[in-house]
């Protein structure tokens, strides 16, 4: 009865039915659709998900094996690094030459908390100072450095950038140019025949009394003792001084004040080259700077504080004579007096022109003087414990020059033994072992290693000079390698496997100077006396590693004259 009571349901129930059903099968379908639609999304989706995760996998496997860093070494210390390594009992060049068997030629250690890249193979020196020699020519600036350099205005110490490079050209063009250093070629000459006979007067006084006393000769047959390694650091000072500054410090022409003061200066170039190379705790914790554990700035400022008052002085007496008129010939200017006239009172970089002549005039003193004198001090060492590489330098020199006069800077070019014994005295013996010091002002690749920007670099020259696949008998004194099977090999940085003056654009400034100077002194003392041994035992040959290679102990050797008295004489 309820349904006749619904007569649109009766009448149109198979409609709405149908309705129903349709609208119900639509959904269903719809949702089959969506469900295939969104199997085939979530398939496609992983499938992408996973083809990226893989991609970026591999990119960062890629990048990885890319950009690895090279090898650390073992034993680093909480703050100060691998500072306590590098003070063991060998010379730090010594201690990481011993772990390239072990890590090889290319690994890093900490100073403090600075990274730096030990090479010490000749192909990596080269991969650096020509693929990468922008990247490598800037310097780091230890505090030493900030104290001591007048903040880095010294032209080896200053950062690669525009003042660098002004005053480099300034240097090399106008301070130590061919030219002008041809120009003071007579002081060169002065000095060397000045200490020479000074020493024959020397020689002469002693066997006049001892002849008086009737002692008995045989035993020293009429030599002099002479302590080589000071009469070399005085003849070098005087050379350099001279012609950066116009004075003369040792001598019998130099009066007893003077002396005193020479002395004092000699004994300040030895702090700062001691001072040059020290990490202070503010170079490895820089919070920590204030406290000064150690007094070593306290030393540095006290070192730099007198070098400034003496340059200073220098400087007012140089500037006041040009003022007074008394212009010098050419000829006759020092290295103070070019920088005076090239400056003009001209600031560089925000360096006030005082500051550029007094930072240039101390690094032309003690890089000219130190370094010459400790590599002639090697060379005579070397000679001494090799008499027959001795004896045939001498023999070289009685050809070409005879015993009649003495060497002239013009015979050095024919003495070609003699300077494959300069050549040999620094592949055993390079003034700056690890060379002076750079770091890195970008990141770079090295030996197919990583390196990131504010990295040390120190090329260990002293185990790059002594590479057995380069050098047969690397430990061995052999001049005549340079006459034969590395007859091509030169100093001068384009040889990579020899960088005694480093190579690249931070290559010393002074090298032709100074390789002037260690040719025509060593020529000339070799010429000029006959030389022994007063010990039967070996010539020691221990060193200490400063900023620069010393030889740790005095060398005490016998002289006497070994031209005519009358070459003397005529000097």
């Amino acid at each position: 009865m309820l349904t006749h009571l619904n007569p649109y349901k009766k009448k149109h129930g198979s409609v709405l039915y149908q309705y129903q059903y349709q609208y119900q099968f639509t959904i269903l379908s719809n949702t089959k659709k969506m469900d295939l639609v969104l199997n085939f999304l979530n398939t496609t989706t992983i499938g992408l998900i996973s083809l990226i995760s893989l991609f970026l996998f591999l990119f960062r496997f890629s990048k990885v094996s890319h950009t690895k860093e090279p090898p650390i070494i073992s034993g680093s210390w909480p703050i100060l690094g691998h500072l306590p390594l590098m003070r063991n009992t060998q010379t730090p060049h010594k201690t990481l030459g011993a772990l390239v068997d072990k890590y090889g030629p290319i690994f890093t250690i900490k100073l403090g908390a600075t990274n730096a890249l030990v090479l010490s193979n000749w192909e990596l020196a080269k991969e650096c100072f020509t693929k990468n020699d922008v990247v490598v020519s800037s310097r780091p600036k230890p505090v030493a450095v900030e104290l001591m350099s007048y903040n880095q205005a010294f032209i080896g110490w200053a950062p690669y950038g525009n003042y660098w490079r002004q005053l480099r050209k300034i240097v090399t063009l106008e301070i130590l140019s061919s030219r002008r250093v041809e120009l003071l070629s007579h002081i060169r000459i002065s000095e060397v025949q000045t200490s020479i006979k000074e020493l024959v007067k020397v020689w002469s006084k002693q066997v006049s009394e001892q002849s008086t006393s009737g002692s008995n000769l045989a035993s020293t047959k009429d030599y002099v003792s002479v302590e080589l390694k000071k009469w070399f650091a005085q003849l070098t000072l005087n050379m350099v001084l001279r012609m950066v500054v116009g004075k003369r410090c040792f001598g019998e022409m130099v009066d007893e004040k003077n002396k005193e003061e020479a002395i004092r200066f000699l004994d300040n170039i030895r702090d700062f080259m001691r001072l040059i190379g020290t990490f202070t705790v503010g170079d490895g914790v820089p919070y920590l700077r204030w406290l000064d554990l150690g007094g070593h700035e306290k030393e540095m400022k006290e070192c730099a504080k007198k070098f400034d008052k003496m340059l200073s002085e220098w400087l007012e007496e140089h500037r006041e004579k040009k003022v007074l008129g008394s212009d010098k010939v050419v000829g006759e200017r020092d290295f103070l007096d070019a920088m005076l006239l090239v400056l003009n009172d001209k600031p560089i970089e925000g360096f006030a022109a005082d500051t550029v002549i007094k930072a240039t005039t101390l690094e032309l003193i003690i890089g000219g003087s130190d370094t010459s004198a400790g590599t002639l001090t090697w060379a005579m060492s070397l000679l001494l414990k090799n008499p027959h590489v001795l004896e045939k330098a001498k023999e070289e020199l009685n050809t070409q020059i005879g015993k009649e006069r003495w060497v002239n800077e013009s015979d050095i070019t024919n003495l070609v033994y003699l300077q494959a014994i300069i050549k040999e005295t620094l592949r055993l013996y390079p003034p700056a072992p690890f060379s002076s010091p750079r770091e890195f002002t970008e990141d770079c690749t090295i030996g197919g290693y990583h390196i990131k920007k504010g990295t040390r670099l120190m090329p260990n020259l002293w185990k790059i000079h002594r590479d057995p696949s380069v050098w047969s008998d690397p430990l061995e004194f052999k001049p005549e390698r340079f006459l034969t099977t590395h007859k091509d090999v030169d100093v001068r940085g384009q040889d990579f496997e020899l960088l005694p003056f480093g190579s690249g654009r931070r290559m010393c400034a002074g090298m032709s100077l100074g390789l002037r100077m260690l040719h025509y002194i060593l020529a000339n003392f070799l010429h000029s006396f006959e030389i022994l041994n007063p010990s039967p035992e070996s010539i020691d040959v221990t060193e200490v590693l400063e900023f620069t290679s010393t030889k740790a102990t005095p060398l005490e050797i016998l002289v006497k004259p070994y031209l005519s008295l009358e070459c003397y004489e005529t000097m």
